[in-house]
């Protein structure tokens, strides 16, 4: 068996077999297929597509190129994954949560990606927080705790790692089958008893149109299911941010007013709950998703996650005393500056991406992969679709390293914002469940 005959079939259109398929991830991972035959399977899979079967065998394969996490626990294992927005910090809240409802969290999570922002980021705002760590650390406190939020280490799906990094620039990220396997593979190398997928369409993300938005859900639903694992996904609204703020640091302060009840952001707890509502369905915590939500919604409102989130954070290096002290650990900008309306009018339009990228451009996402994320820059108290604006009145808070920063950041705020005299149609958070 070696690579070049397997891409030719692939180009050909026949279809591979879990051999083959388990042979390339291997080769992927050690080394024995080149980066050229990773591009140019990844061409293949791209404008060919893969069948059903193949894409389960792909994503199988992929996990197995790797360490797989073996479980010996009182209660399931679960977790979720979201396909990336705009001030989207649900797994911040929803990994305690989920703990403190009896389930047993190891998120493994990214950084962030083009216009939206990872978890790993926000989490790195919190000064000593360590965000990788060996398999057997994760374990170790996913069961004292009940959650742990981290990156992939080495040894988790090393063959996604490769063909990741290839796709990047060979012009094969946007095929759905490899984004399928890529995503799975991590998170099935977990060991998971059941997930939940909270698949976003909007101006804020990836998947701009239902019908894509859609495809995506159903090809993880069904991918996932047929590599062993209980799963269901949401598809949820990014047309704004989530939550009203943008940037590292700013997310983690509505994640921690969520958590202890001194400024709940609504969308952040409804959506928090819908998933955790899913996932403990899913694991036998919760006769129902419904059931499953409202047990969510006492783990939060009752203080039980935010100690959860606090016991994590000081496992994972951080401060032992992070959620009685919260404001005073987390970095802080130099210059605050109020982005203020030309004219009023009713929100009836945000580009959500081009606010991610101004983050970007503030120094709080990677243009290349070696840049260093500045935590404290972004937006906060940002204006939501159907809120009436004056003119002069802020549509937004920037905080950025100099005036100038700053500047250019207002700027990029006004042209995101689109002013109407009538109030639009605001959307649903939660547009549809996807079960197969």
């Amino acid at each position: 068996m070696d690579a070049s005959s397997i891409i030719a079939r692939l180009r050909d259109g026949e279809a591979l077999n879990d051999e083959e398929l388990g042979w390339f991830a291997q080769g992927l991972a050690n080394g024995a297929v080149s980066d050229a035959q990773a591009g140019a399977f990844a061409m293949a899979v791209l404008l060919n597509g893969v069948t059903k079967a193949e894409r389960v065998g792909l994503t199988r394969a992929m996990r197995d190129s790797g360490k797989v996490l073996d479980w010996n626990l009182p209660g399931p294992v679960l977790d979720k994954h979201s396909t990336g927005g705009v001030g989207d910090c649900v797994s911040l809240v929803l990994a305690p949560a989920l703990a403190a409802c009896g389930a047993y969290v190891p998120m493994i999570s990214g950084r962030g990606l083009g216009h939206t922002g990872g978890t790993l980021d926000k989490l790195a705002a919190i000064p000593g927080y360590r965000t990788s760590i060996p398999a057997d650390e994760l374990q170790a406190i996913t069961g004292r705790v009940g959650c742990a939020i981290v990156g992939a280490s080495d040894d988790i799906a090393p063959a996604d790692r490769r063909l990741y990094a290839v796709r990047d620039v060979t012009g094969t990220v946007e095929s759905i089958d490899l984004i399928t396997a890529s995503i799975l593979s991590k998170k099935l190398a977990a060991g998971l008893e059941a997930l939940v997928l909270d698949v976003k369409v909007g101006s804020g993300a990836f998947m701009k149109d239902m019908e894509d938005a859609e495809d995506l859900a159903r090809a993880l639903v069904e991918t996932a299911q047929g590599a062993g694992c209980m799963t269901t996904a949401l598809i949820t609204d990014m047309s704004q941010p989530l939550v009203g703020a943008a940037g590292n640091a700013l997310e983690v302060i509505e994640v921690m007013e969520t958590l202890t009840g001194t400024g709940v952001t609504p969308a952040l707890w409804d959506i928090t709950c819908a998933l955790g509502g899913e996932a403990l369905a899913l694991g036998g915590l919760a006769e129902d998703a419904d059931a499953g939500a409202q047990r969510i919604a006492k783990a939060l409102s009752s203080g039980e996650a935010v100690l959860k989130f606090g016991e994590m954070i000081a496992d994972l290096g951080g401060p032992s005393d992070f959620i009685e002290r919260w404001p005073d650990r987390l970095p802080a900008a130099p210059v605050v500056y109020e982005v203020a309306a030309d004219a009023g009018g009713v929100v009836a339009k945000i580009d959500t991406a081009a606010l991610g990228r101004a983050v970007v451009a503030l120094g709080g996402g990677r243009r290349r992969e070696s840049d260093r994320v500045n935590p404290s820059v972004g937006f906060s108290e940002l204006a939501a679709l159907g809120d009436d604006v004056g003119a002069g009145q802020p549509l937004a808070l920037v905080h950025a390293s100099s005036e100038a920063d700053a500047e250019a950041a207002a700027v990029a705020v006004r042209a995101a914002f689109r002013l109407s005299p009538e109030k639009p149609d605001v959307p649903p958070l939660v547009l549809r469940r996807i079960l197969r």
